[in-house]
Parts: structure tokens; C-alpha cells; sequence
């Protein structure tokens, strides 16, 4: 086919959307579900009906195939192991008395069965539910809710494109299941998964599917020469069969390097690509193997990740280099949209001019299907679009909220003593057990305490006007009370405030800094249930006033154990944002970096002599490929030690990290310094103690006692099991005891019972090393 054919034939597709709803009602449903107000059906009608509002809405937007099989009642990848029928065995007679109880029964667990580990999607916010496979595993085909989909679609009249996890990527994802032997490797069990694929793309060719996507993110990132083969193998049987829809493979996030050739070989019909990370390698491989002649080049060139609007013109030509590359082009959004928010036409707190700098997933859709008929009919069908793209461009360019020159002087001025210590970890740690006097095993918490309906209630009766800000700060105070209180009385040894004047750990500091923008609407997943605004990082970044002292202090006031500082680390707060593309990453951290740590040294002036500095994002933000992190990784904890160093040394510095694969940035945990760090341990049975004993970590480290994603309450005996456990890799007198992470998403009945759970278990393996 000619370039100029290949034009003609583009489409509009993107590989998935928002699943949630304009008001959240996937949420409230799901939530009502499991608290007994909404009964399975109309979960299920709610989840119908959000499928065909999303279905419309892209038609309506000019998408001309839709995917199917992207919605999620919790995470995609765990619908995939029951499509596959991956389910762990504790969990199986669960799924089998009732298949919706037991897939929320892998998500959260119940109080008697553990669920299934939760780990980041790449290197993306967004949370799934981790496989758990062994040589004794049997899959077998559930193509139900695949081909249910699909046909709901099919009966909206509309071209669909079912959505699956691929074969590879599932496996590279998953982790050995208890008791199996840790050096067991899933992707052995290759050749018994892809029968079952066979299964289910032979249901979705009988429902009527002419194309099946199948997902490979996995391998953008650097595979060994085994796992080159195993994607070679999978595709070229894949390939070979007869009875099948026309397949897919799609990448994203990044390059796909050494799988590129390999994929671009295999007897499929598609390749989607990533145009907008790593684009120039991308084009630069795909030339080199000859393109993709005879087959369909789906070009992810409009960013599916963040929010800036595209810059059009630069997309038709990389769309216009592309022509000449493929049997047909078709135009896609990089990767799903269900990492951005759904629509910016929904705030209306945001200036109007600004707002058109903005694109959400209803935006991003629309840029696609212009991209797809400029490059189908030419650009003179698109000039209004491109003239107001290009205005719009300029405008965000041109606009002083972007550039601070007093902001920019100070980061200049940054110099590497700046981000040391005045005195090395053993000296400090030396005098901060003599400030704060810590038994053996002390006991902490991550920071936030349960956010009730009450506080729910008092923020928005304050937005409402319905309290003025001294009843709201009543409320607050009265909360702080109680938390404290409740803390003492536990027995918990350093304690937190409760943050119950916060919505958010980045939000609530976005809102107090200079360059931010916050949204009112801009709901993305994070996991399950749990929706979150990301603010938009706008433009440089400044601390007009301190935002945590007065709660702070006024919780320490209340009690004379020593109560954290709680802040967002600076790689955090860019993480879960929406960062600027304008200026290098590196740039933007130092910058926030420097505004927190203003905030650090108020506190400490304030009286404050625990600082908590959490960066929870700092391996979700690690690059894919090996040969970018170090640059990433050098920044990063620099901007970490720029935010604490300038604090004295017996004020002590601590950091938390949760749910990602903390074995891969171990020495970076080393390098920022931190006096004390807090893990995620529960789930993943205290491998990250283990791995940090492996590296020789040298300070203090508190690996989880207490799952928090889960409503179950572990029992005193069982978190002293993982205490003791923990003990065999970190000295006690480095040890700390505490929860996975915070309490913000927990009930108060469940949070009561847990910790005093934990200080119980804390006790008795005190009283045990005491009388060894």
C-alpha cells in the first residue's frame, strides 16, 4: 500500500478510557457492594451502563473502533487471572461459592484469607493485583467477561476491539505463590498459559471480533535473550493458529528496543507503538527492521499519560513519517486514558485560557480523531484546529505563570554541600536516641488516621459556606485530640496528628504552593476504589508560608511523646502530579525540593524532632530501561537530601515507601540518607527486610506489620510473626514497628483493633529479646 493509501485508510482508536464514571459511580457502587447497600445486579447495571456511556462517548468523538474488555470492577490484570483462571487456592473455594465475593476476595481479602499483593503498573500510579503462580498451577479458559463486553458493544452498532493482557507480560508480571520456591520463574509456564489464549481469542473470532489487542507493556523494558524467545514463541503460535480474530500487540511507555524486531516478525497483524516516550528510538527502530510492510501501525502520538494538550503540527509529522512504514496507520493515544482524568470541560475553577492548555481523556480523544482526518484528508480539513492549537500552544509558552526568576536564582544557586548532612548517620543517630529516648522496637504510624464521614462532611460544608473557617478548624482540632489521644493510650511511641486536614498527601501541598493548579473533578484511579486528583504542575515553584507548623505543633502541645512532621517528598509530589513537559524533571524537583525544605526547617524551629519526608513514588518513577536510571536516580535523592539536610542532628529524618519492588532501587534507599525508613512488608512477607539486609542497609528501617489495603485485622500473634521475621534481617536495635502505610482509607473499628494489635506484638517480642 502507498503512503498516501496508508493515509486514506487511518482511523481513530484508543486502547482504553476512564472507567469510574463522570460522578465516580463505579466507586459509590462498588463501595455499596460491599457494605451491603447495592446488591450484585445493580453493581452490574452500573457497570453496563458506564461501559455504553464510554462507548458513546468515543463514537461521538469520532473514535472509530472502540476497545472492549478495558473496564475493570477492580484491576484488569486480576480479571485476567481469572480469565485464565489463575485463581491462588486459598481464594478458590471463595470464587467458586460466589464469583463476584471471590474476586473482591483477592482484591482486599477477607479477615480470614490474605489477598492477593498489590504492586505498581510500571512505572505508573496506578496499582494491580500481583499473579501468584507455581509449578503445580492449572490454567483454564473464563472468557466470559470478554465476550460479554465485546458483544455489548457489538449491540451499540459499534466497530470494537477486545483488550487483553498479553500472555508474556502476564507472566513477567507475576511472582511466585506461597511456599513455592522464590527463584521459581512464571514465564516456565508459557506453553500451558497459551492454550488458554487460544481458548479465548477463539470465543471472542466466534463472537464476532475482528481484531483482539493484546498488551505487552513488559517488553519495553530490558529482557534477557530467554524472554526475547519466549515473546518469539508466544506470538509465533499465537499466530498459527486458524481460529482467531487478527491480533494487535501493543507497547507502551516506552521503547521496545530488542522486542521490536522480534514482534515485528511474528506472524500477527498489528503493532501499536509508543510516539511519545522515547518516539525518536521508536522511529529509528522501526525503520531499521524495514517497518511493518503487510501490517497495521497503530501510533500512540498523543500522550495518554499527562495532561498538556498536543502539539498537533509535531504529530503530523511523525504521523507523516510513519506513512510509508506500514500496509495502514492508524492514530491511538500512547497508552490507555484511564491514567488521566475524564474531562476538563467539567472545572470551572480553573482560568479559562489556562483550561485550554488542558487535555483529559474527552480532550484527548478528540485530538486523536483530528489527527486521524488531518492525516486522512489533509490539513487543510483540520486549519480551525491547528490555528487554535497553535494559539494555544503559544499562550502556555508565553505565560508568566510558567517562569519565577527568583525561584530559578535560588535553584542556580544550589550547591552539593546543600544536600549533606552536618554529621554522618552513627553520630546522629547517637544523639537522637539521646533526645528522644525510644524503647527497643518502637512503635509508629505512617501518618494519616481514618478520614470519616465527619471530616468528608466538615470540608465540604466549609466549600459549601455552611461553617466558617473557625467551626471547620474546631472540627480539625477536635479530631487531632482524639487521635492523639487514642495513640497514647495504645502505646504507640511516636506519634502522628492524623493529617485529618488533609485530602490528599500531594494535593493539600499543591494548594499551598506557588505554580500549582488544582482541579475539582480530575479523578484518576490509584487502585480499587481509591480515586485521586493529581494537581497540575504548572509552573515554577515557590512557599509563599508554612503549611504543616500549626497542626503539627498544636498535636504536640497535646502530649509529651514526640510527634512527625508529616510532608510529600519532592519526587513524590511530581510524580503524582501532572508535571510540566517544558523543562527537564531534574529542574522542577530541586525546585520543590527547596520549597519543602523551608517547611522542614520551620518545623524543626517549631520544636518538631521527628521529620517524616515520604516518597512513595520513588521506585514507581524509575525508568524502564536500565541504562536511564542512573541519571534519574542521582537527581532524585538529591532532591531528597536538598529537602532534609539542613536540619540539625539529633532532629531525625524519616522516609516511607510502599507497594512497588523496592530489591531495585535499594542502594538508592542507601544514598538519600534518611535516618529511619518505613516499608510496605505485609503482603510480600517481609521480603524488602531481606533485601535490605542483603545490601548491608546500615540505618533503621520499619517493614510493615499491618496490611492496610486490606479490611481484615491482623491479629497480634501474626503481626509478632512477621516482627520475628523481620528480626532474622534487621537488627532490634534498628528496628521499627508500624503499619504498611497510611490509615486514611480505614475505618475506625478496624484501625483500633490493628494497632493495639501491633504494640501488643511489639511488646512480646520486646519481652522476648529482653529475656534472651
Amino acid at each position: 500500500m502507498t503512503a498516501k493509501s496508508a493515509a486514506a485508510a487511518a482511523r481513530a482508536t484508543v486502547y482504553g478510557y476512564p472507567r469510574q464514571g463522570r460522578n465516580r459511580e463505579l466507586k459509590k457502587a462498588v463501595e455499596g457492594y460491599w457494605k451491603g447497600r447495592v446488591t450484585a445486579d445493580a453493581l452490574r447495571s452500573t457497570g453496563a451502563e458506564l461501559r455504553r456511556s464510554n462507548w458513546r462517548q468515543l463514537a461521538d468523538a469520532g473514535i472509530h473502533e472502540v476497545p472492549t474488555g478495558d473496564f475493570s470492577y477492580y484491576d484488569h490484570v486480576l480479571d485476567t487471572t481469572v480469565m485464565v483462571g489463575a485463581i491462588p487456592p486459598r481464594h478458590r473455594s471463595a470464587v467458586d461459592a460466589d464469583a463476584l465475593d471471590g474476586y473482591f476476595a483477592m482484591a482486599r481479602g477477607t479477615q480470614d484469607v490474605a489477598p492477593l499483593e498489590m504492586t505498581k503498573w510500571f512505572d505508573s500510579n496506578y496499582h494491580y493485583l500481583v499473579p501468584e503462580l507455581g509449578p503445580d498451577t492449572v490454567f483454564t479458559a473464563d472468557s466470559t467477561q470478554q465476550v460479554t463486553e465485546f458483544e455489548e458493544a457489538l449491540a451499540l452498532s459499534l466497530t470494537a476491539r477486545p483488550v487483553l493482557v498479553g500472555p508474556v507480560t502476564y507472566l513477567l508480571l507475576a511472582k511466585p505463590a506461597p511456599g513455592v520456591a522464590a527463584d521459581f520463574e512464571p514465564l516456565t509456564l508459557l506453553d500451558r498459559l497459551l492454550p488458554v489464549y487460544a481458548e479465548v481469542l477463539a470465543d471472542l473470532r466466534a463472537a464476532g471480533a475482528e481484531w483482539v489487542q493484546l498488551d505487552e507493556p513488559a517488553l519495553v523494558q530490558d529482557r534477557t535473550p530467554a524472554e526475547l524467545n519466549a515473546a518469539e514463541r508466544a506470538y509465533r503460535d499465537l499466530g498459527a493458529l486458524t481460529d482467531r480474530p487478527k491480533l494487535l500487540v501493543a507497547s507502551y511507555f516506552d521503547q521496545l528496543g530488542d522486542a521490536l524486531p522480534v514482534l515485528a516478525k511474528a506472524p500477527v497483524e498489528g503493532l501499536a507503538l509508543d510516539f511519545t516516550e522515547s518516539a525518536a528510538a521508536n522511529l529509528d527502530a522501526l525503520a531499521a527492521v524495514g517497518g511493518l510492510p503487510g501490517k497495521r501501525l497503530v501510533a500512540g502520538v498523543v500522550n495518554g499519560r499527562n495532561i498538556w494538550i498536543n502539539d498537533l503540527r509535531k504529530s503530523l509529522s511523525t504521523l507523516g513519517t510513519l506513512l510509508g512504514l506500514a500496509d495502514r496507520v492508524d492514530v491511538a493515544a500512547s497508552s490507555s486514558l484511564l491514567h488521566v482524568p475524564l474531562d476538563a470541560a467539567a472545572e470551572r475553577d480553573i482560568e479559562p485560557q489556562i483550561l485550554r492548555w488542558l487535555a483529559f481523556a474527552r480532550q484527548k480523544t478528540a485530538e486523536v480523531a483530528v489527527l486521524a482526518k488531518g492525516i486522512s484528508q489533509g490539513t487543510d480539513s483540520i486549519t480551525a484546529e491547528l490555528a487554535a492549537n497553535r494559539a494555544d500552544l503559544a499562550s502556555r509558552a508565553t505565560s508568566p505563570l510558567t517562569r519565577d526568576p527568583a525561584v530559578r536564582a535560588r535553584s542556580e544557586a544550589v550547591t552539593d554541600s546543600d544536600a549533606r548532612r552536618s554529621r554522618s548517620y552513627p553520630a546522629r543517630a547517637a544523639a537522637q536516641r539521646a533526645h528522644l529516648g525510644l524503647p527497643l522496637l518502637p512503635t509508629t504510624t505512617i501518618g494519616s488516621f481514618p478520614q470519616t464521614t465527619e471530616l468528608r462532611t466538615a470540608r465540604a460544608d466549609l466549600r459549601a459556606g455552611r461553617i466558617d473557617v473557625q467551626g471547620y478548624e474546631a472540627r480539625i482540632k477536635n479530631q487531632i485530640r482524639e487521635v492523639i489521644s487514642f495513640q497514647e493510650k495504645t502505646g504507640i511511641d511516636v506519634l502522628v496528628h492524623g493529617e485529618p486536614e488533609r485530602n490528599d498527601m500531594v494535593q493539600y501541598f499543591a494548594e499551598q504552593l506557588t505554580g500549582y493548579l488544582a482541579t475539582q473533578h480530575g479523578w484518576v484511579q490509584s487502585y480499587g476504589t481509591r480515586y485521586v486528583r493529581p494537581p497540575v504542575l504548572a509552573g515554577d515553584i515557590s512557599r509563599p508560608e508554612p503549611m504543616t507548623v500549626r497542626w503539627t505543633t498544636y498535636a504536640q502541645s497535646l502530649t509529651g511523646r514526640p510527634v512527625k512532621g508529616m510532608l510529600t517528598g519532592p519526587v513524590t509530589m511530581l510524580a503524582w502530579s501532572f508535571v510540566r513537559d517544558d523543562q527537564p524533571l531534574a529542574e522542577t524537583a530541586r525546585q520543590v525540593a527547596l520549597a519543602l525544605r523551608d517547611e522542614v526547617n520551620d518545623l524543626e524551629t517549631a520544636g518538631t524532632s521527628v521529620i517524616q519526608v515520604d516518597e512513595p513514588a520513588l521506585r514507581e518513577t524509575l525508568p524502564l530501561r536500565a541504562g536511564d536510571r542512573a541519571a534519574y536516580l542521582a537527581w532524585a535523592t538529591e532532591a531528597f537530601r536538598l529537602t532534609t539536610a539542613g536540619v540539625r542532628p539529633d532532629t531525625q529524618i524519616h522516609t516511607h515507601m510502599c507497594y512497588a519492588e523496592f530489591g531495585d532501587i535499594v542502594q538508592a534507599i542507601d544514598d538519600l540518607d534518611a535516618d529511619v525508613i518505613s516499608l510496605e512488608a505485609a503482603r510480600s512477607h517481609m521480603q524488602v527486610a531481606r533485601e535490605l539486609a542483603a545490601h548491608g542497609y546500615p540505618r533503621e528501617a520499619g517493614p510493615g506489620v499491618y496490611d492496610i489495603h486490606s479490611p481484615r485485622v491482623p491479629s497480634s500473634d501474626e503481626a509478632a510473626d512477621l516482627l520475628r521475621t523481620g528480626l532474622k534481617a534487621i537488627p532490634a536495635e534498628r528496628l521499627w514497628v508500624n503499619p504498611d502505610c497510611g490509615l486514611k482509607t480505614r475505618g475506625w473499628p478496624e484501625t483500633r483493633a490493628s494497632l493495639e494489635n501491633l504494640v501488643a506484638a511489639a511488646r512480646t517480642v520486646r519481652g522476648e529479646l529482653t529475656a534472651s
